[in-house]
């Protein structure tokens, strides 16, 4: 049943979850891989760090589920691989889905497949090839009962942005996020919307489904505690963080800090400490 390996991506005791994505090299952008240049050692650190998940694909998942043991993070699989977070972006833009995705989660003993769902200003094509993958994932997911996680994702003209940035307005968030969850999702990974405080209507659009906010580009210390914060008061499930964890001077120590306000409700003030130590 889905609700077995459910149980083993959401924490326990909070009942949420904090997974660190660490699957940026499918993109082919040289920033992405900052933090991550040794993969086995990002893994390692995380690992002993104790997030509820890591995000992985299938090339770099080997990493995790080698280790032995029972107690490490579960694997939350990254299904699709595209080429829109460039600066330049190319001529023709595409969001492709791996063969077989849901077996060869099956095989790596997965508790969790995600797949994108695109909003790019002017490329509709990339928007159709999503749903398409979308469509295809979802009967298998339900064959096997692997949860799906959808990623709805909002971008900025990058005329207007100069490369990969989010669009956080509302607005546009919400109704993506509904679309995803008409689709079928079991988990919702999206945006936090520029005002934080407004927040709780993406929880509300999802109903049921439970929501997991993106860490998004790199930001501040404080700004991404108070962040983190804010969000889980609004009713979110937990967060899904990458380089602001991964590109950390301190990527345990960040680990940590974020754990404690994901699940024991603790604030910004108490858990800085944790970044020097």
């Amino acid at each position: 049943m889905k609700s077995y390996r459910l149980n083993r991506l959401f924490n326990g005791r909070s009942g949420n979850c904090f997974d660190v994505a660490i699957d940026h090299g499918f993109f082919n952008e040289h920033p992405f891989l900052n933090g991550i240049e040794n993969i086995q050692k990002a893994v390692d650190v995380l690992v002993d760090a104790a997030p509820d998940a890591i995000q992985l694909t299938i090339g770099q998942a080997q990493y995790l589920q080698s280790i032995p043991g029972r107690y490490k993070p579960s694997l939350v699989l990254r299904t699709d691989v595209a080429n829109v977070y460039g600066k330049d972006l190319p001529r023709a833009l595409f969001s492709r889905m791996i063969e077989n995705p849901v077996e060869q989660a099956v095989r790596l003993d997965a508790t969790c497949v995600v797949v994108n769902l695109f909003s790019i200003p002017g490329e509709p094509e990339v928007a159709d090839q999503c749903i398409q993958n979308i469509l295809k994932i979802k009967p298998v997911c339900e064959q096997y009962a692997m949860p799906l996680m959808i990623e709805p994702l909002v971008f900025r003209p990058n005329t207007e942005a100069g490369g990969y940035m989010v669009n956080g307005d509302p607005e546009k968030i919400i109704p993506l996020v509904r679309q995803g969850v008409e689709l079928g999702a079991d988990i919702i990974k999206a945006d936090p919307t520029d005002d934080v405080t407004q927040y709780h209507r993406v929880v509300e659009i999802a109903g049921n489904i439970p929501v997991l906010v993106r860490g998004g580009g790199k930001a501040s210390d404080q700004e991404i505690m108070d962040r983190t914060y804010g969000l889980m008061q609004q009713g979110v499930k937990g967060i899904v963080y990458g380089r602001n964890v991964i590109q950390h001077a301190n990527p345990a120590g960040m680990t940590k800090a974020l754990m404690a306000i994901v699940h024991d409700g603790a604030k910004p003030a108490d858990v800085m400490h944790l970044l020097n130590s």
